[in-house]
């Protein structure tokens, strides 16, 4: 017996999106890593692409940009150009690529990670911030690491059931044929 949730996709939404922001908010400012932070929405606009890919993907991408946006001090929509791309090309195939093989999502993600990193340093530069070397080196780098480090404990626990990961506490147990002996 088989039983279908239809509210998964849902409630996996909402903990990941309140979870990263959590992070976002809570612990990304506090966990410097050689000058660099920890970028969750990228994490979460990445897992997002990953899980569910195409439109929802890069419509989260958008909106987790937006987020971050509001919550720094850089100009309004300068991440959510960065991770809405990012989305776009992480989602291009609709399937879960976490449950198909985790080692090639880790792989996307970590250069994704450092695509967007060094692309908003570079812009920032642009804009009239640091010097280019320093925001490559002493920005970008820093922060791509980080972030691909805080990705890898997320692909661990959703990557865990290959037929996708599911918040419900029901467990299907496949049916024995009787033998006789």
């Amino acid at each position: 017996m088989q039983s279908i949730d239809k509210n998964t996709k849902r409630r996996l939404t909402v903990t990941l999106a309140v979870t990263c922001a959590i992070l976002q908010l809570a612990i990304a400012p506090n966990l410097p890593f050689f000058g660099g932070r920890a970028n969750f929405m990228l994490i979460l606009a990445a897992l997002f692409a990953q899980l569910f890919g195409g439109r929802y993907g890069t419509v989260s991408g958008f909106l987790c940009g937006l987020f971050f946006d509001f919550c720094s001090t850089s100009p309004l929509g300068l991440m959510a150009l960065f991770l809405t791309v990012c989305s776009y090309v992480l989602g291009r195939e609709v399937r879960n690529k976490l449950a198909d093989d985790t080692s090639i999502s880790l792989t996307q993600f970590s250069i994704a990670a450092l695509a967007v990193s060094s692309a908003y340093a570079l812009a920032l530069v642009l804009l009239g911030g640091a010097g280019f070397f320093e925001a490559l080196l002493m920005r970008a780098l820093p922060t791509a690491i980080i972030t691909v480090i805080c990705y890898v404990p997320f692909v661990m626990v959703l990557s865990r059931n290959r037929g996708g990961f599911t918040l419900s506490s029901r467990r299907t147990i496949p049916s024995r044929p009787n033998r006789l002996r």
